[in-house]
């Protein structure tokens, strides 16, 4: 979850640090730390809290050197606290690294390295690695690093500053993200590519295993064997600019701006006139192999995994096969059922989610036909998946997800359309109207955006709030997931998401005067008129009720204290509107409330730990 930096070349290294880690603050910002080399010496600056304060460590003395590595945190063992900070450095100052993921037999090294006289001034895992280089190092850093993470289990991405090869710096891979950046008499380490896309556009993605000798002038890449890597340059398509504000005031809400183009470009070279000419990417299962699959699991975290919910519904809906979604860091552990009928759908935001991508691992172990949903092109999850359809949402920096969740669910559409063909289980009119619901989709949620001003005034409800519920029925429950969470993860309201008709079944007894209570009323049909008669219930108990309602439900203004409309249209197409709501009341909730939206505290965007 954290993030990693590093620069051999002609630059002052610091500068190019700092810049790095500023564009992966996202990934952690517990603490922020630099190394530099130095006339035969490593400088160390580090510091806990936000970067802005290493900067200002940095500018009261000058650090010169061309080669260095920086580190912003994310923390997992030991509080986040100066002495915990990366980097982390050698008894004897020789060896400096950073460190992403987690050391899971580190105790165990601990103890050895303790009886052999090293000392430990952190509470850190990573504090392990260091010492355990400097033991085996006899003069070359790079088999000192081979012959150390040959002990290590765990994840983990590692950039390595040696006092006695200041020219050079290694960088290691295993299950957490790492790219080489390729300049002229420079050179970059990272952990995503935001970090160097300043200076270039030229990278080449590590593998699991593999170790980098990176000098300004040299890459020399090695498998786990020891073996030279001849690597391809994978050339960066997007600008810098896409991953700055733009003028926003956080990258929240300019994400969520962002969203129609999101669809707009996800669906792009994707629809062909009719829902029987659909395509996607690499999507080559064919009808026979599709009949052979009796069992479909969708599997993800957080975000991702609301989406996925969305996708079951669908996909069982429209195939009527049965799809069992569930949470990545719980589906392992289930001993779940999955041989070569089993279809594995996996998403991932970053492409780089550590349980999703062990679950995935587990899958295609077992034999399984695994599609992956992401949207890094090149992420572990992309490269390891059968087949790959991608988000194409541009990169996401704000911790809480806007825009790549509607392309999910864009994507999740278009799959569904696929499959329901292969399957041919349900009316081709069903099938037209979901097709329809794609080509909507974009306008009716610009709709909404265009009406922010009107949102922004009803999340004042949330300002004194310590609670909130929020309903729906089918869908409109997933979606009430996906709100509550945006809700709790950017303004700390405790914010539940409850299936309507299980009001009564417990939770309504955690009602009170004034409660916010937002009614998820986006799907038409039998179930709105049962969550209307909740929305009764819950106002019998002082609630106080905001509902998201298509325009001609009308019925839904006579029980809500206040209603957010939503553009008229299909239940499906309905969806990412409502949630575009959704994203409004908590963004601006978190704004009144004073909250630090773009870095909600505890939290990173990335998670590649388990």
């Amino acid at each position: 979850m954290c993030g990693i930096v590093g620069y051999a070349g002609f630059r002052q290294a610091v500068n190019v640090l700092i810049s790095g880690i500023e564009r992966l603050e996202y990934r952690g910002y517990d603490s922020a730390g630099v190394a530099v080399c130095s006339n035969n010496a490593i400088l160390i600056k580090k510091s806990k809290g936000r970067i802005q304060k290493l900067k200002e460590l940095i500018e009261a003395e000058t650090i010169e050197g061309a080669v260095g590595i920086a580190h912003t945190r994310w923390a997992t063992h030991g509080a986040p606290s100066d002495s915990n900070s990366h980097p982390h450095t050698s008894n004897d100052g020789k060896i400096t690294l950073v460190h992403n993921g987690i050391i899971e037999n580190y105790k165990q090294i601990k103890d050895e390295l303790i009886k052999k006289g090293y000392r430990f001034n952190s509470e850190t895992d990573t504090e392990v690695v260091v010492h355990l280089i400097r033991d085996y190092y006899q003069g070359d850093i790079l088999d000192a690093v081979f012959n150390a993470i040959g002990r290590l289990k765990g994840a983990y991405s590692l950039a390595i500053l040696c006092a006695d090869e200041p020219e050079r710096l290694i960088a290691v891979r295993k299950d957490s993200p790492l790219i080489i950046g390729i300049g002229k008499g420079e050179n970059f380490v990272a952990s995503d590519i935001p970090a160097i896309l300043e200076y270039t556009r030229d990278v080449y993605l590590m593998e699991n295993g593999e170790v980098a000798s990176v000098t300004a002038d040299k890459i020399e890449i090695f498998d786990s064997d020891r073996n030279p890597v001849v690597k391809e340059v994978f050339k960066v398509t997007w600008n810098a600019q896409d991953a700055t504000k733009g003028g926003y005031e956080h990258y929240m809400i300019k994400e969520i701006h962002e969203q129609p183009t999101a669809i707009i470009n996800t669906l792009r070279g994707r629809l062909n006139d009719s829902y029987e000419n659909v395509k996607l990417d690499d999507f080559n299962l064919t009808q026979e192999e599709y009949k052979k699959i009796d069992n479909i699991y969708i599997v993800a975290c957080g975000t991702a995994y609301y989406a996925g919910l969305v996708g079951k519904m669908l996909i069982e809906k429209y195939t009527r096969k049965k799809v069992t979604a569930e949470v990545a860091s719980e589906f392992r552990y289930n001993n779940p059922i999955i041989d070569q009928n089993t279809l594995f759908i996996a998403i991932s935001q970053s492409g780089e989610t550590a349980d999703t991508l062990e679950s995935l691992r587990l899958a295609k172990k077992k034999g399984a036909k695994v599609l992956a949903i992401t949207n890094v092109v090149g992420s572990s999850i992309a490269r390891e998946a059968d087949i790959t359809i991608y988000t194409w949402a541009g990169p996401e920096i704000a911790v809480a997800s806007t825009k790549v969740y509607s392309a999910q669910l864009i994507v999740l559409y278009l799959l569904t359309i696929k499959l329901a063909a292969l399957a041919g289980a349900c009316d081709k009119k069903d099938l037209e109207n979901l097709y329809e619901s794609c080509l909507v989709t974009a306008k009716i949620t610009q709709n909404v955006l265009d009406r922010e001003k009107e949102i922004a005034e009803t999340a004042k409800i949330f300002v004194g709030a310590q609670d909130a519920f929020f309903i729906g029925r089918g869908l409109d429950y997933c979606l009430a997931m996906e709100g509550s969470l945006k809700m709790k993860e950017i303004s700390y309201i405790h914010a539940e998401a409850y299936q309507a008709g299980e009001l009564k079944h417990g939770p309504i007894a955690l009602l009170d005067q004034g409660i916010p209570v937002i009614a998820l009323c986006s799907q038409k049909g039998e179930q709105l008129v049962k969550t209307l008669s909740n929305i009764k219930e819950t106002k019998a108990r002082g609630a106080y009720v905001v509902a998201i309602a298509q325009k001609d439900s009308l019925e839904v203004q006579q029980e809500a204290d206040e209603v957010i409309w939503i553009d008229s249209c299909n239940n499906e197409a309905a969806l990412i509107p409502a949630v575009v709501v959704l994203q409004i009341l908590a963004y601006y909730a978190a704004k009144y409330r004073g909250c630090d939206i773009d870095k909600p505290k505890n939290l990173a965007k990335s998670v590649t730990v388990e």
